[in-house]
């Protein structure tokens, strides 16, 4: 097992240098603030199982929305079945108004939407950098037959993707390991390895599974700091995570699951005081126990 280090400072993350580079020329059709994704009555069954129950919310461009729950809630469905994971029972999820019902994993992703896992998914054996590479080439547009004879497209974009590769991964502060294996890395670089993956594609949404977890108090402070950068830096985010200074720290609002229906969807003040909220997912109040 990967032990546990203490990442690079918070304040790199502010550094505007760090970012240069980092960032893929985007075309997108909305501006900050209208609709990006759309959630409509999703719905999954696993046999007798309902793990999501006609769930609706939609995700604005720009923000960063934080999914949370007790355990069982419906979360990872949610992202499972919004990235083409699972196949929904029902319902569908719009991406810029289109539909991603029925399509594959890959489609869904070059058509913008990126995650992370919550069990850290990397290629061990490949270095930091090759595994940011391989985020890149979503959007490589060489054949096979340019790649094995290296014609001079792909020449390029060999080069050009090496040179972001590297970019990002200064940006989630770990390029002094882009020649390391990723088994070699400690487990908070893995995790910000798997974020720079993700970034690689160049999404228009990036889903986050519960990115903090095993980290300690100074890391998940300098988690939120790169989280608020990179949705500066013109990104959308979806996070589900369970540590809750974190998500009411670094979200813009807040959708409640319980028992794979919605419970509330609110900015994080009112999600803080919401008494269905309190009830569900931080237990009920002292007074109310019998």
């Amino acid at each position: 097992m990967v032990s546990e280090t203490t990442s690079t400072p918070e304040e790199s993350f502010d550094d505007p240098n760090l970012v240069e580079g980092a960032e893929a020329e985007r075309a997108i059709a909305v501006d900050v603030g209208e609709r990006l994704v759309e959630v409509r009555d999703l719905t999954m069954r696993f046999g007798g199982l309902l793990a999501l129950d006609s769930v609706s919310f939609d995700i604005n461009r720009g923000e960063i929305l934080g999914l949370i729950g007790p355990n069982g809630a419906g979360k990872t469905t949610c992202f499972n079945a919004m990235t083409g994971v699972y196949r929904p029972t029902s319902g569908d999820v719009l991406l810029e108004g289109v539909s991603l019902k029925g399509r594959k994993q890959h489609r869904i992703t070059r058509m913008g939407l990126a995650r992370t896992f919550q069990n850290i998914r990397l290629f061990g054996e490949m270095t930091a950098l090759e595994n940011v590479v391989v985020g890149l080439d979503a959007r490589h547009r060489t054949s096979v037959p340019g790649a094995l004879l290296r014609l001079p497209r792909h020449i390029r974009e060999e080069r050009s993707a090496i040179d972001r590769a590297m970019a990002l991964l200064e940006f989630v502060g770990i390029d002094q390991h882009a020649e390391k294996r990723a088994r070699e890395l400690s487990y908070g670089s893995q995790r910000r390895l798997e974020i720079a993956r993700a970034l690689a594609t160049d999404p228009k949404l990036l889903c986050l599974d519960e990115p903090a977890a095993g980290f300690n108090p100074a890391e998940k402070e300098e988690l939120m700091a790169l989280i608020r950068t990179i949705r500066d830096e013109g990104y959308t985010v979806l996070l589900i995570e369970h540590d809750m200074k974190l998500v009411m720290g670094v979200t813009d609002r807040i959708v409640v699951l319980e028992f794979g229906k919605k419970l509330a969807d609110d900015v994080p003040h009112a999600i803080r005081n919401d008494p269905r909220v309190i009830a569900a997912y931080l237990g009920e109040p002292e007074d109310d126990v019998a």
